[in-house]
């Protein structure tokens, strides 16, 4: 078996491949665009074939920014068609595919990849751990009315400026500018490169899909949210994604799908778990939440370098001991956080809290406690207080949260 790089003029037989490893067909094209491989970087694929040059295997990579606790952005390679043959499965071709990109990754200098998973069992033994949640809520329109806050001197909720409706062949770039100043501040978040709007690859709003656009502007007229919404059968309004670095504006924005005429639902997709607008609901009860799932996988490449890239809330000193099998390395790590930055460097000294490289790629980004996984028996902590001073150290201010799709 050989894994090679593909190239442009291999972009036809790498889709057919990876349609042929899930049993499926490729779309139709449309006048407006819109095939999710349109945006794929073929410099960054790569085939696996065999000895007489059959294709059996596909393994891909975007170029994308990831938004850490901190607001620092970070280069990330976003892993994406990844697929096996089904006659060639169980034979190490996977492994060996990843293992040759997590290589190319690290040749980049990148610090940390991240992945959608399709299947939760296949990618942690390659070393990424799942990082983000989401979930989706469903409000029926009856029972839709918000609250009015109850805190004293707390003002309405509501933010200053307007709300304007658009087709979203309307409003382009405004999409784009507001997802990229909303990705700068949100920690998980990935960037969306122009070429994904551009070839409207992916899913609504970059998608020619037919959508209506609530785009907030504030008291100057700048847009500074949106919601992309279509209604589908049994009238249930489906929210593809609600785009704001604002509360007060997702609020407002929140108003006015929820009071929209000839509705029976209302279903945020993407939402994001502990987000205030379920206490806001007139109605707690109101506010189903289901859907509730993993979303973005984030895989270390370099544990002392990622460990300083992102921000941190509060002093601290811990001793990490992290192997990662797949690679068969092992390191254990002197972490020192002071004034928001942190050091980490190779050390002696005894461990505070033994763990797997997936493990540390769960509570990189803050969304999951570190003392969850002590408890779950995947991290063993080695002194009583570690667990505790883990979860304060790893807690970002602000959930992270990622909504795109690759």
């Amino acid at each position: 078996m050989e894994i090679r790089p593909t190239t442009d003029e291999d972009l036809d037989v790498f889709v057919d491949t990876l349609h042929a490893a899930f049993g499926s067909f490729r779309e139709t094209p449309t006048d407006g665009g819109g095939l999710w491989w349109s945006a794929l970087e073929m410099d960054r694929c790569l085939l696996a074939t065999t000895a007489d040059g059959r294709p059996v295997g596909t393994a891909g990579a975007y170029s994308f920014e990831l938004t850490l606790p901190g607001e620092t952005v970070v280069p990330a390679s976003g892993v994406t068609a990844v697929g096996v043959l089904p006659s060639h499965r169980r034979q190490g071709v996977l492994s060996a595919m990843m293992r040759h990109q997590l290589t190319e990754l690290r040749a980049r200098g990148e610090s940390l990849s991240v992945l959608l998973a399709s299947e939760a069992l296949i990618y942690r033994r390659f070393g990424y751990g799942p990082a983000t949640y989401t979930q989706r809520l469903t409000v029926p329109r009856h029972r839709a009315a918000l609250d009015l806050p109850r805190a004293q001197g707390t003002a309405d909720g509501s933010a200053s400026g307007s709300v304007e409706l658009l087709r979203r062949a309307e409003c382009g770039e405004i999409l784009e500018e507001v997802y990229d100043r909303y990705r700068r501040a949100q920690p998980g978040a990935l960037s969306r490169p122009h070429r994904w709007w551009a070839v409207r690859a992916g899913q609504p709003p970059i998608s020619p899909k037919p959508r209506y656009v609530a785009v907030h502007r504030d008291a100057d007229g700048v847009p500074d949210g949106y919601a992309s919404y279509a209604l589908g059968d049994s009238r249930t309004l489906t929210v593809d994604e609600t785009i704001t670095s604002d509360d007060a504006v997702f609020t407002a924005l929140a108003r006015f799908v929820l009071g929209h005429d000839l509705v029976s639902q209302v279903v945020f997709k993407q939402f994001p778990p502990g987000h205030p607008l379920r206490w806001q609901l007139a109605d707690f009860r109101a506010g189903e939440v289901s859907g509730d799932t993993d979303w973005l996988w984030v895989r270390l490449l370099d544990v002392p370098r990622a460990l300083t890239e992102r921000g941190w809330s509060m002093d601290g000193e811990l001793v990490l001991d992290v192997d990662d099998p797949f690679l068969d390395e092992h390191g254990r790590y002197l972490l020192t956080v002071r004034d928001g930055k942190a050091d980490c460097v190779l050390t002696g000294r005894k461990p505070d809290l033994s763990m797997d490289i997936s493990d540390l790629g769960s509570v990189y980004l803050g969304g999951t406690a570190p003392s969850t996984l002590v408890r779950a028996g995947h991290i063993r902590a080695h002194r009583p207080g570690a667990p505790a001073l883990a979860d304060a150290l790893f807690r970002a201010d602000r959930s992270p949260h990622c909504l795109h799709w690759f």
